[in-house]
């Protein structure tokens, strides 16, 4: 079968183009930079696609903000952006009122941070329940927070079909339970977990409890107030589009502002930042979860994706996500399960994030391949291809194109 020639059967492909025909969030693909080269991007779950009016912000940015105010942009407006942003995240994604969630520092330092805190507000409780399947940074910054404080990490060793199961975390909550950390979205399966119920069991046995929204924030509705969360982390480079190396933003439930203290007291998180005193005072509410100086350049791709987002609304978004992801599984199940593929993530769309993972044993080199064409899913060992899905800016034509070079590449045996 020659390259160009790659296609689905018709039915799937009428059903694509059905489904963009009737899409109203497809007017908005528009307003993303879709360069000729890319066929088709499936990576949106790693890094999402920039948006054009970025581009023009940015130099206005160089111009006016930086390039005429100078460092006057600071009083004028640049102290109070890690917090406006959070507020905009907040509104946009969160499910969370003003003045708890903050943007600044990397996912990694947030989680730090907040995870540092939360564990040292319950001194007299030497355990932290997390699972084996989270993304490795957060098991890497467990690791390191148990050993300084000596508190030992109860691990739950999920089935990663299905995801951490509420009664796996009440099999090991208890009176010496300091924090349960799980992420919301799983990085591979795409499997979601009970927040609401996870959240409330923790709270019954006196334990905080630290969401990761890495793979969540922008393609799943989350209600963190509603559902009482205590805190929070995510990263803004996947479905928030902030960019590579985007700051992370923080959610710290109001009720704990004044009871944490987070460990890396910057001048920026101080009460009066530009006193230069001799000592520490932090600042009242979120603002003292802040360390260093925040990256204010790296946030405007980030407002400009959150002003997108509440415009179209996270519930269009999510309905968009849930009928893209179907839509994968569908064209998998009729065309690629003949040739040995298997879905891995949840086929309950209120248990399944915005990708879908496909396993095969040929996927690494079909990656490869794919990316040379210019479709571009990512590959998560040992052997599963990620369609990440960002509602926004992919189209079910795409996802079809992408999806007819997976099934040629495996007709051929080969990835290439």
């Amino acid at each position: 079968m020659p390259e160009d020639d790659v296609r689905l059967p018709r039915e799937l492909l009428e059903l694509a183009a059905t489904l963009d025909a009737g899409d109203p969030l497809a007017a908005y693909r528009s307003e993303f930079v879709l360069p000729e080269g890319v066929l088709a991007y499936l990576d949106g779950n790693s890094l999402g696609r920039p948006l054009r009016i970025t581009r023009e912000r940015l130099a206005r940015f160089v111009d006016g903000e930086w390039g005429e105010r100078l460092i006057r942009s600071w009083d004028e407006r640049w102290l109070d952006r890690p917090t406006a942003v959070g507020d905009l995240v907040g509104r946009a994604v969160l499910g969370a009122a003003p003045g708890q969630t903050v943007v600044g520092d990397s996912t990694t330092v947030m989680l730090y941070k907040l995870i540092r805190a939360a564990v040292d507000a319950r001194a007299d409780r030497t355990e932290i329940i997390a699972d084996t399947e989270n993304f490795p940074t957060d098991r890497f910054v467990l690791a390191r927070i148990a050993a300084e404080t000596g508190r030992t990490i109860r691990w739950i060793d999920p089935d990663p079909a299905t995801g951490v199961q509420p009664a796996e975390v009440a099999a090991l909550l208890g009176d010496r339970t300091a924090l349960v950390v799980l992420s919301h979205v799983a990085y591979k399966s795409a499997y979601v977990a009970d927040l609401p119920g996870i959240t409330a069991a923790a709270h019954r046995a006196g334990a905080l409890v630290l969401w990761d929204l890495c793979h969540s924030a922008g393609a799943v509705e989350t209600e963190l107030d509603a559902a009482g969360v205590d805190l929070a982390v995510g990263c803004s480079y996947k479905f928030l589009n902030g960019g590579p190396g985007a700051p992370a933003f923080g959610y710290v439930a109001e009720r704990l502002q004044g009871e944490l203290v987070q460990p890396i007291t910057g001048w920026m998180g101080h009460a009066e930042p530009f006193a230069m005193g001799p000592d520490y005072v932090p600042a009242s509410g979120i603002r003292r979860f802040l360390s260093g100086t925040p990256p204010i350049l790296s946030m405007i791709p980030l407002e400009d994706m959150l002003t997108l987002v509440e415009r179209a609304g996270m519930p269009a978004i999510r309905e968009k996500s849930v009928r893209l992801t179907e839509y994968a599984i569908a064209v998998a199940d009729e065309v690629l399960a003949p040739l040995g593929v298997v879905v891995a993530s949840p086929r309950d769309a209120d248990r399944r994030g915005g990708h879908v993972t496909l396993e095969h044993d040929l996927m690494r080199a079909v990656v490869e391949e794919l990316w040379r064409r210019g479709v571009i899913p990512d590959f998560r060992p040992t052997r599963g291809l990620r369609v990440g899905l960002s509602p926004l800016s992919t189209s079910f034509a795409e996802l079809a194109t992408a999806l007819a070079h997976v099934r040629q590449l495996l007709e051929e045996g080969s990835g290439g």
